[in-house]
């Protein structure tokens, strides 16, 4: 970033931006177009987008209000606050973890790397919850409400989200990683949802501490096969935990899904749901094992781009 002292135009040929004596003052506009260049040379799918919210948090102000100011000359404080944030963007850490923050369905989420970034097309497994949730009955007086399980919560954006969303839910959120749970929980502390979720470090169904049985197990579990992971772009593969990504049950990818199949339907009630998120070529192998456990209305959704994203099941009815 020491090359941000003066755009290339103002220098004499062969000058050095370290070397020239040339005074520039930055503005809003000149500091994104040079960054937007520079993430570009370096393969970045957003380059736009990134240098915006890095400006706008160096600036500690926003994207809408960078574009009303964009001749507004930068202080030197904040040039040298966004030069580090450029440097560490440049090593390919993401975006998220160097604001401490990503949005998830439309709720402002800590994150760090001990939790996965949450991705947008993970909505559409909140949104197919939802959508079912709908055709639920309410709760009779005095019986336990509407239980619902997350399964590999991270963040505890699809947990969190659910409960905003469901204000009649109660909320059984497993975990692994004590470091991602801490997280989860400032997370619904922050959304004022924390009395509604219960966390529980463990490997996909916590101990049965009560009767009663799951509504919906939901999870967006680890399903990147350990022979892919080296080929992850670098801001995934050295930053985001690889307990998170990678299948450790069977290194096939599919490991957590024969796992979940198999043990679900004894905690979910009879006609309960399950809501999964896949990985972009699973969809098929999913729904096989899926229809050998005996699950029923077997539905896949696509996301925007009309990649098969979101596979849902029924818990058949106990047999007479």
């Amino acid at each position: 970033m020491a090359s941000m002292i003066a755009r290339p135009g103002d220098l004499q040929p062969g000058v050095s931006p370290q070397r020239s004596k040339a005074k520039r003052f930055w503005t809003v506009g000149d500091l994104l177009a040079w960054t937007e260049e520079h993430f570009k040379k370096l393969g970045f799918a957003t380059p736009r987008l990134d240098a915006e919210l890095l400006l706008a948090h160096a600036m500690e102000t926003t994207r809408l209000e960078l574009y009303t100011g964009f001749r507004k000359v930068v202080e030197a404080a904040e040039r040298a606050r966004f030069r580090s944030l450029v440097a560490r963007r440049s090593r390919c850490e993401p975006v998220a973890y160097i604001l401490g923050t990503k949005e998830f369905y439309s709720l402002p989420l800590e994150v760090n790397p001990a939790v996965l970034i949450p991705r947008p097309e993970t909505e559409l497994l909140v949104d197919r919850v939802l959508a079912e949730a709908k055709k639920w009955p309410p709760a009779p007086s005095g019986q336990a409400p509407l239980r619902i399980l997350d399964i590999g919560t991270g963040s505890g954006n699809i947990a969190i989200a659910l409960a905003v969303q469901l204000k009649e839910a109660q909320i059984t959120a497993v975990d692994l990683s004590p470091a991602a749970l801490e997280v989860a929980r400032r997370n619904a502390r922050r959304h004022g949802v924390e009395e509604r979720i219960e966390f529980v470090q463990g490997d996909l169904f916590p101990e049965p501490a009560a009767p009663e049985l799951f509504r919906a197990v939901v999870s967006n579990p680890p399903y990147v096969a350990a022979s892919e992971f080296p080929r992850l772009m670098r801001d995934v593969r050295d930053y985001e935990p690889e307990l998170a990504l990678v299948d450790k049950k069977s290194g096939s990818g599919l490991g957590f899904y024969h796992a979940i199949a198999s043990r679900a339907r004894q905690r979910l009630a009879s006609q309960g749901f399950l809501a999964l998120e896949i990985g972009d070529t699973q969809a098929k192998a999913v729904e096989k094992l899926l229809r050998e456990a005996a699950w029923l209305r077997l539905q896949i959704t696509s996301d925007y781009a009309g990649i098969p994203r979101v596979i849902t099941a029924e818990n058949p009815p106990p047999r007479s």
